[in-house]
């Protein structure tokens, strides 16, 4: 007989998923990617497969997207109070984020980590962003019926700036126009963090709706700046 038994493996902490995390940005870095990596153990507890968790983003954004379109248009007329809708969305997208930060987490850590699975990520959050993009839109259009369509087409297209700087960052020839990692300097690219921008917009949805027309333009503004001077930075070092 042994006279001793075999110690369990460790299992992996909730700061051992958060060490693995891939930004995102202030906010994110702070408050979405550790609420991801409880959510990434629990997963990892239960067995739950990266790709779920992915899955069960898309399910959650698209869910509070629906409920903030279907709704939009009686909030202003002053049938539902404001603050109901923006705390389904200020919750529902938060959540449904961080459900995002944990599926990499969890395939990093886990070693479940693929192709197919990258790829089933990416285009979940391309819904559910296109399901976001949709919701503000609708919320605009029903509190100022005047809404140029044109707005809203640009806004949208914009939008996806984000996502797909985003992704171009994570391969092999990623770069960055602004490497500083200073306080002041992230406080900036706060503009930019998916975190505190849907934040924002889940307070804006709940107290005041009627800015969520002002809040469209200001991300066309940022995002279409952003792409432009992107082109500007990558044509500047492909002439190098």
């Amino acid at each position: 007989m042994q006279s001793a038994t075999l110690a369990e493996p460790s299992r992996p902490s909730v700061a051992d998923f958060h060490r693995v995390n891939r930004g995102g940005g202030l906010f994110s870095e702070s408050i979405s990617q550790w609420l991801g990596a409880v959510f990434a153990l629990v997963a990892q507890r239960l067995g739950i497969r990266p790709t779920a968790v992915s899955i069960a983003n898309l399910m959650l954004g698209l869910a509070t997207s629906v409920t903030v379109v279907a709704l939009a248009g009686r909030v202003a007329a002053g049938d539902v109070p404001a603050w109901v809708v923006g705390l389904v969305a200020l919750v529902g997208w938060q959540v449904a984020y961080a459900l995002d930060c944990a599926d990499g987490q969890l395939a990093r850590v886990t070693g479940q980590g693929s192709a197919a699975g990258a790829r089933v990520d990416v285009l979940c959050d391309v819904a559910a962003q296109i399901a976001l993009v949709a919701a503000l839109s609708a919320t605009a259009v029903a509190q100022h019926p005047e809404t140029p369509s044109w707005l809203v087409a640009i806004f949208a297209g914009t939008w996806m700036v984000n996502l797909v700087t985003s992704v171009m960052q994570s391969g092999p020839n990623a770069a960055s126009m602004v490497t500083s990692t200073s306080l002041p300097v992230r406080l900036v690219k706060l503009i930019r963090d998916y975190g505190a921008v849907i934040f924002v917009a889940g307070l804006v949805l709940a107290f005041a709706p009627a800015l969520v027309l002002w809040v469209i333009v200001a991300f066309t503004i940022v995002n279409g700046g952003f792409l432009l001077a992107s082109i500007a930075f990558s044509a500047r070092a492909s002439l190098r």
